[in-house]
């Protein structure tokens, strides 16, 4: 088995580090609790502050379903990404779609698969770092999970204090802050080996430095190493192919000139790097079962002529400055963000299946091709609240908001010598008049700037009547999206449009809480949910057959806004070493926004449902049954379906039908571990654990559980297929199991090893399925990651 050079080096640096590191010292529970209003964390009773609410609660006082998950679980759980997270958190569900193209949904509230170039489709779950909004619909940075305080998933309408993409609920990464009353670090190493073939790993640190009494800084750098373990097959051959990295980091300044003024500001820079995707594929037009000579694909496999990658690069800014006066607070958040985005991928099969259809030679047909897509956004904030902060029975919160976000977005199909394929084909000219401007041999180009402007007011106000409190709010939305479309190539023609959509309107939030004794709390809530509306692109049509062109033409205009109302009751339990939360929902959803694959037309478009709904139940339970041992379980039952159908055929075009279930959301997610740490010697503890992840079985687009199992003709006569073929495909995504298994020791002087195994039993999941042009070109599935061992060792001083 050979190790990198890579590896070697990483293992090596993390270990000298550690073992260069200061001493440790452990902190206080007084120390974390004076802390709490700016710092807020996991005491050492195990009580977990949140900031839910805009104000610092614990999470059994936070009056709606809530899930934490701390620093100490992330370590525990040799979490790097949120989808590691994620199946922990009873209703949450990501849908893969390769690094940093993941789809969240909480409580089943899903519209479908969205694909990088719907840049219009707006988010269903608001995600924050800290205070500053993040989200982007398909593109929410996939920031790294270290140094962070906990991460918190809201769930339910959270329209009323985090906007219109939180229509399912809000995701919150809750960084450690600067302090100024110590120094304190952690440096972390890691490699790891995936599928037994690709190393990877990870070397991180943290610094907080107290510059005087007043003034603190934190600093947090890392950089990670992603193995690969897909196999490239045909011209582009190589093992690995979706390997990449991450690099990043955050600089915070604290300055808190006297206790009721608090200013931070911090930069926040990654840059996320693969080479390639985590596509398994099953017929590619190049080759597959039907071709001669014929290839039957084995796991983890594509077919590839050119390489892929995937480039994120993000910039955050920010400013939170918090000012207490007279029994109130004010905080001013200021955030500006900067994003360039580039998803490069191999468009040979797409590209050359129409060139099949063209009637165009086999050598015209195996042209390398190559799709770029671009996005240049940049994006402020600015939200600025008042609160009490007094221990009265009436608590409050009032703020504005206002967003600006100009996004440039952009779509090219380089692939040369296509221009000259035009010319010969009894056409001169043709390549440069389609292409206007833009390269000829490029026959599908689209440039599309957004400018999105947002104003809200928002207040919410709870009061305590004995054992019961009544919270109260509301928001007022203002919204206007206006862009200017730009589609010209062979294969689109020439479409100029400048598109205008803006919307208004009050979102209200109503929750009871009763104290029915001091160790049990019961608590109710209506609140309402919104996402913003907007516009489809035109279709393709000279790529569409006239079918399609009929069906989906008239649904290709504008889409309404979104919006639900959620009903739920729950209880929230804890005594001593049980803790038991559970809630019960229905959500009434008008106007679903639902993402529709449109056949032939290599083109997506938005429907709105009329009616949908989501009801289930949700629980966690933890126990510490015996010294040193601490169990979990979590999970969710969820019912997710339309209640309306659209017209005609449409219902088993798109799946759009009374009773059929909305995509990406399994009917039933569980999540079980257990851990059990004791003394090794006077100087040091050991410890093992293991879990195991269950996620039910799902449909990546409404439309696929239509005719399931689904015949996809390919129509294509080319190298040995004569245009018959068929290939039959079970559109059900399959429920998978994952176990992982961890033991290590932990030092008295901070410093923990530990060596773990991800997926033990080496599943592959199919996390959503991937067709291209409606299968003609290209089928697959996009998968999860495989069996990874590694060794992780920490330092915190």
């Amino acid at each position: 088995m050979k190790i990198t050079n890579f590896a070697t080096r990483l293992l090596a640096g993390s270990a000298m580090a550690a073992l260069l590191s200061v001493p440790a010292y452990a902190q206080s529970t007084e120390e974390q609790k004076a802390q709490v209003a700016n710092t807020p964390e996991e005491t050492n009773e195990g009580v977990i502050i949140v900031t839910a609410t805009k104000r610092a609660s614990t999470v059994q006082d936070v009056p709606f379903s809530i899930n934490a998950q701390t620093e100490e679980d992330i370590q525990r759980a040799n979490a790097s990404t949120m989808e590691d997270l994620s199946r922990d958190i009873a209703g949450l569900s990501i849908q893969n779609l390769g690094p940093g193209q993941s789809q969240v949904s909480v409580r089943g509230v899903s519209a479908g698969q969205v694909i990088r170039d719907q840049p219009g489709v707006k988010e269903q779950v608001g995600v924050y770092l800290d205070e500053s909004v993040i989200s982007l619909s398909l593109f929410t940075p996939d920031f790294d999970l270290f140094d962070l305080n906990r991460v918190e998933t809201l769930r339910g309408p959270q329209g009323t204090l985090f906007g219109s993409g939180s229509v399912g609920g809000t995701l919150r990464y809750i960084t450690n802050q600067p302090r100024t009353d110590r120094m304190e670090g952690t440096i972390e190493g890691n490699i790891n080996m995936v599928e037994e073939s690709d190393v990877g790993g990870h070397l991180k640190a943290a610094i907080n430095v107290p510059l005087s009494d007043t003034l603190a800084v934190r600093a947090v750098g890392y950089f990670q190493q992603f193995a690969g373990f897909i196999d490239s097959v045909g011209p582009f051959n190589k093992e690995n192919v979706n390997d990449g990295s991450r690099v990043g980091g955050r600089l915070s300044l604290l300055f808190e000139p006297s206790p009721n003024v608090r200013i931070t500001p911090r930069i926040v820079y990654q840059e996320l790097k693969t080479n390639g995707f985590n596509r398994q594929e099953f017929f590619n037009l190049y080759s597959n079962e039907f071709t001669t000579p014929s290839y039957t694909y084995g796991e983890r496999e594509q077919y590839l002529l050119v390489e892929e990658g995937f480039d994120d690069e993000t910039l955050l800014a920010d400013l939170t400055a918090s000012f207490q006066f007279g029994g109130v607070e004010l905080t001013s958040i200021s955030s500006f963000m900067d994003r360039d985005i580039v998803v490069s991928r191999d468009a040979s099969a797409l590209t050359g299946s129409i060139s099949v259809d063209f009637g165009f030679s086999d050598d015209v047909v195996n042209l390398p091709s190559n799709l770029v897509d671009t996005t240049d956004l940049k994006s402020f904030t600015q939200e600025v609240r008042l609160a009490s902060t007094g221990a009265g029975p009436l608590q409050w919160v009032v703020g504005a908001f206002h967003s600006e976000v100009d996004r440039d977005y952009g779509q090219f199909l380089p692939t040369p010598g296509y221009a000259d394929v035009i010319d010969a084909a009894g056409a001169p000219g043709d390549a440069e008049a389609a292409a206007g401007p833009f390269d000829p041999d490029s026959p599908y180009n689209s440039v599309v700037p957004f400018d999105i402007r947002q104003d809200a007011i928002f207040g919410e106000a709870s009061y305590e009547f004995g054992k019961l409190t009544a919270t109260a709010g509301l928001r007022y939305f203002d919204f206007k999206e206006s862009r200017s479309l730009l589609f010209q190539g062979f294969f689109t023609g020439l479409s100029v449009l400048e598109q205008e959509t803006s919307s208004d309107g009050f979102n209200p939030r109503f929750l009871l809480s009763y104290e029915a004794t001091p160790n049990l709390n019961i608590n109710a809530q209506v609140s309402k949910g919104f996402r913003l509306g907007g516009v489809n692109d035109p279709l393709n049509e000279p790529l569409c057959t006239d079918d399609d062109i009929a069906i989906f033409k008239p649904f290709a205009g504008s889409y309404e806004d979104e919006s639900l109302w959620n009903y739920e009751a729950g209880v929230k339990y804890s005594r001593g070493n049980v803790t038991f939360n559970s809630a019960a929902f229905y959500t009434d959803i008008k106007n679903l926004q639902t993402t529709i694959d449109a056949g032939s037309c290599s083109s997506r478009i938005v429907f709105n449902a009329e009616k949908a709904h989501t009801m289930g139940v949700e629980a966690e339970f933890s126990v510490s049954p015996a010294d040193g041992l601490d169990l979990s379980l979590s999970g969710s039952l969820v019912e997710a379906e339309f209640d309306t159908s659209l017209p005609g055929d449409l219902p088993s075009i798109t799946g759009i039908r009374d009773g059929n279930r909305l995509p990406s959301v399994p009917k039933f997610q569980m999540a079980a571990s257990a851990y059990y740490q004791q003394p090794l010697s006077s100087r040091a503890d050991w410890f093992v654990s293991a879990s195991v992840q269950h996620v039910g079985s799902r449909y990546t687009q409404p439309a696929d559980q239509e005719r399931n199992p689904r015949d996809f003709p390919h129509e294509l006569m080319f190298n040995g297929m004569d245009g018959t073929e068929v290939t039959t495909v079970d559109l059900e995504l399959p429920s998978y199991e994952l176990v992982n298994l961890s033991a290590g020791v932990k030092l008295y002087n901070g410093l923990d090893v530990s060596l773990y195994v991800n997926n033990l039993l080496d599943e592959n999941a199919l996390m959503s399925f991937d067709r291209e042009r409606g299968g003609r070109a290209r089928l697959g599935y996009n998968i999860g990651q495989p069996r990874t061992i590694g060794l992780t060792v920490r330092k915190q001083f």
